[in-house]
């Protein structure tokens, strides 16, 4: 936990009490604390007890004078490493949910680019209704990590239901989850992401609809676990935010081809998610081609085969990893990629799946390799990306 920078979220609960171990807990542990507290929060437990433990302001409100000060929500999801809520009431996991953001807590919730942890804190049947269970799926769901006692720790199955769990088992929690964040320390991967661009003129290319967003998952995802991460990126409106991710700008696929070649014979792992287009223009007008009364006719040639030739050039200490994206005989397409590329796994998906595929933010996966198959349910690329990143951490262990 040590440097570690933790938001501590904590709202209206009886349970208020319990932040301020918690806070002390972190601080020893290593960790930076920044607390954000709702203002029914402050009816439980006084910010200037919470300021003195952290020798930080407690923040509470958007604006934090009358001069057009304000605190940025923005600027507190890229400064941590992870946001902890506890006590969480059933209306602040609510709000979390539907991104109800009506006061600094959610906004900072709705801004985080870290790992969130939620520690529900209610009585067991606000707990209980199906209201507050749907709501913890919808939160389990976007990634988040709900942490409550289990139930071999309880005197019975029902005593301690919907009670904070204890802020040393928290502690451990956190402790735990970094602990395995880190397990590609030391690694190089190489990821390409997004579609290239083949040019026909100056105005017009060949392309596809690729949005990046599954390698910019990926790349995120090795990073935050330790790896020191080369992102191939064709042109898309994402940036990496992870301090790890080096990212090089290409636009077409031999210039793609170039980079992976490059960066490849110096890394551990590569994750080819790219849509590389497969075939490019023979020529490229230097002029707009101007409207005739012809048909205007296109010749074609192969790109270069990247997975192909990192495949051959993969040492006994390397590992790849390809993706098939497919319309039809989605599995022996893939079975056969994976064979003729030599890559130790695939990441099949197809579009046929509704919500999988170019510009969606979910996923439906199935990992290939020569053990078989592993189908994923639909999930958000953030929540794939670790599915396929613990997949390639197992190939190291």
């Amino acid at each position: 936990m040590k440097g570690k920078k933790i938001v501590l979220g904590i709202t209206g609960s009886i349970a208020a009490y319990k932040a301020a171990v918690l806070t002390r807990g972190l601080i020893k542990k290593g960790a930076e604390v920044q607390i954000v507290i709702t203002p029914a929060g402050k009816e439980f437990i006084t910010p200037i007890t919470l300021s003195a433990l952290t020798s930080k302001p407690v923040i509470s409100e958007f604006f934090s004078q009358r001069d057009g000060t304000w605190h940025s929500h923005v600027d507190l999801g890229l400064w941590a490493d992870a946001m902890i809520v506890a006590p969480a009431t059933a209306s602040t996991i609510g709000k979390m949910a539907h991104g109800i953001a009506d006061n600094m807590l959610v906004t900072t919730y709705l801004s985080m680019k870290a790992p969130v942890f939620v520690a529900p804190a209610m009585d067991l049947d606000m707990f209980a209704h199906p209201s507050t269970q749907h709501n913890l799926d919808i939160l389990r769901s976007y990634g988040n990590h709900i942490i409550e006692p289990a139930a071999g720790e309880l005197a019975s199955h029902l005593i301690g239901k919907g009670r904070m769990e204890e802020p040393e088992k928290i502690i451990e929690v956190l402790e735990q989850f970094f602990a395995s964040r880190q397990d590609l320390q030391g690694r190089k991967v190489v990821i390409t992401a997004g579609p290239t661009y083949e040019k026909i003129d100056p105005v017009r290319f060949i392309g596809n609809y690729s949005s990046g967003k599954m390698g910019y998952a990926l790349a995120e995802e090795c990073a935050e676990r330790g790896a020191e991460v080369t992102l191939i990126s064709g042109p898309v409106s994402l940036n990496p935010v992870h301090p790890n991710i080096h990212r090089i700008s290409v636009e077409s696929a031999a210039q793609m081809h170039q980079a992976a070649i490059s960066s490849f014979s110096s890394a551990d792992a590569g994750i080819l998610c790219a849509a590389v287009a497969d075939f490019t223009p023979e020529e490229c007008s230097n002029q707009k081609i101007k409207r005739g009364e012809d048909d205007l006719v296109i010749r074609l040639k192969p790109t270069h085969d990247i997975a192909s030739e990192l495949g051959k050039m993969k040492t006994g200490s390397q590992h790849l990893v390809g993706f098939a994206l497919e319309t039809n005989d989605e599995i022996a397409h893939a079975q056969s990629k994976l064979e003729r590329k030599n890559l130790d796994f695939i990441v099949m998906n197809s579009l046929n799946d509704a919500g999988a595929g170019f510009r969606c933010d979910t996923n439906k996966i199935s990992i290939i390799d020569a053990q078989g198959i592993t189908p994923y349910p639909l999930k958000p690329k953030k929540e794939v990306a670790k599915d396929i990143v613990d997949k390639l951490v197992s190939l190291f262990r």
